[in-house]
């Protein structure tokens, strides 16, 4: 359980390395009048629904990835995590829509949205997904792609689960044999003229380059570099493909030659490098947290926003977040290259993420307080939607899809499980409405 704040308390739980286990743990379920409620990492746990009256099924499904590198797939068993899939693709000049950290698991990620370092250039990790295989309410073990049954396959992409235990999935994979990535850190006293200077690099960013900014508040530990440790900083990271050096050169000089002409920064460490390294940069935790955050869509999100999100988040705003800041999308996120599920494109500006760590119960309450500030201090430019994979907490808002999109969707789970077995399972459209 990745995020330690939200421990499940299951009637039972088991880990299914098997499909045969997993149709074992569904007849255990379904005999005893039990709901069934799925994870694997557990990164997501505090935004899922408590689990109530319900057997918990962990996927670590054996197998290992396996590749087709001519056809550009890679097939992935449920609980495992993307550094896996990346040390696989990486020798045959191959990537996935893969997120900024290697110990989170693919497939909550891929099947919930995922934002990927390389998402302006391919899109939500959704869209990659060509197969599921799951085991239904029924026990039988399915694979679902556009043509056996592209009902289910849409709703499965970006549906918010419920409709059975995903065993694997396949992904189309791209080419990538080099990048320029890393992150750059400055004093937070910066900020102000950094996130104006980065604003306006994004409005016309080529789609080679997705990056992200954050108000890091470092603690002191030997775990954090000593040029950061206990003190507020202003951080730049991301990825520019860089499979056309040239355009990659020009791309990652024109968004770091202003910035770091504002100032020098305390750390940098953006260069050419080999794929695998773009999990490195954005510094995310590796071990288990507990952890209490935030997430919106932003849209319209310009210059006149700068002060509004600095005097909640940045330095000398009394912020308990450890990191809070923008991910920058557009690009194919907002068109993608052909349709895809349920949720294939988000039009909003930025994706808006701040956490903290709650050692103790006054800590989580203090940072809820102060995750309902930003929401406030943000509201202009919230559009009240998110991605599923990005939300830290079941009591926040959860939209994700239109009425009409979470009508449809009801309909195929009401096809696939009419027992409504998977009834907790399913991650809330609106909580508002819970």
């Amino acid at each position: 359980m990745f995020n330690s704040v939200a421990a499940p308390e299951p009637t039972a739980a088991t880990t299914a390395r098997t499909v045969e286990q997993v149709r074992t743990a569904i007849r255990y379920a379904r005999d005893r009048g039990l709901g069934v409620r799925v994870h694997s990492t557990g990164h997501g746990a505090a935004a899922a629904r408590p689990v109530r009256d319900a057997v918990l099924i962990r996927t670590a499904i054996d197998g290992g990835v396996t590749l087709d590198p001519r056809a550009r797939i890679a097939r992935v068993p449920a609980g495992t995590r993307w550094e896996a899939v990346v040390r696989a693709t990486e020798p045959h000049g191959l990537a996935a829509a893969h997120g900024s950290s290697g110990t989170v698991g693919v497939v909550g990620y891929a099947l919930q949205g995922g934002l990927s370092p390389y998402g302006r250039l391919v899109g939500l990790a959704a869209n990659s997904v060509r197969a599921v295989e799951l085991v239904t309410a029924d026990g039988q073990h399915r694979r679902v792609d556009a043509g056996s049954d592209p009902e289910l396959f849409w709703a499965l992409r970006g549906g918010g689960g419920g409709f059975g235990v995903v065993t694997a999935i396949e992904l189309d994979l791209f080419p990538v044999t080099t990048v320029i990535t890393g992150a750059a850190y400055w004093p937070g006293s910066l900020a102000d003229r950094l996130l104006t200077a980065w604003l306006a690099w994004a409005q016309d960013a080529p789609d080679i380059a997705t990056t992200s900014v954050r108000v890091m508040n470092f603690p002191d530990v030997p775990e954090v570099p000593r040029e950061l440790a206990g003190r507020t900083t202003f951080t730049v990271d991301g990825v520019v493909h860089a499979d056309d050096p040239e355009s990659a050169r020009r791309c990652a000089d024109d968004l770091l030659g202003p910035l770091r002409a504002i100032g020098p920064p305390l750390l940098d460490t953006w260069q050419k490098d080999v794929p695998s390294a773009v999990l490195r940069a954005h510094m995310d935790p590796e071990g288990p947290l507990p952890i209490v955050g935030d997430h919106m869509l932003l849209d319209e999100f310009d210059a006149h926003a700068v002060a509004p999100l600095l005097d909640v988040i940045g330095e000398g705003s009394g912020s308990p977040l450890v990191g809070a800041g923008l991910r920058q999308l557009g690009g194919a996120y907002a068109a993608p290259r052909a349709p895809g599920g349920v949720l294939d494109r988000l039009t909003a500006n930025y994706s808006y993420a701040g956490s903290g760590l709650a050692a103790d119960p006054d800590a989580a309450a203090a940072l809820r307080a102060h995750c309902a500030k930003v929401r406030s201090a943000l509201a202009r430019w919230n559009t009240g939607r998110v991605v599923p994979s990005f939300v830290e907490d079941f009591a926040q808002d959860h939209r994700h899809l239109d009425a009409r999109q979470a009508a449809a969707v009801d309909r195929v789970r009401a096809r696939i499980d009419p027992g409504r077995l998977f009834r907790d399972d399913v991650s809330p459209t609106d909580t508002r409405q819970e």
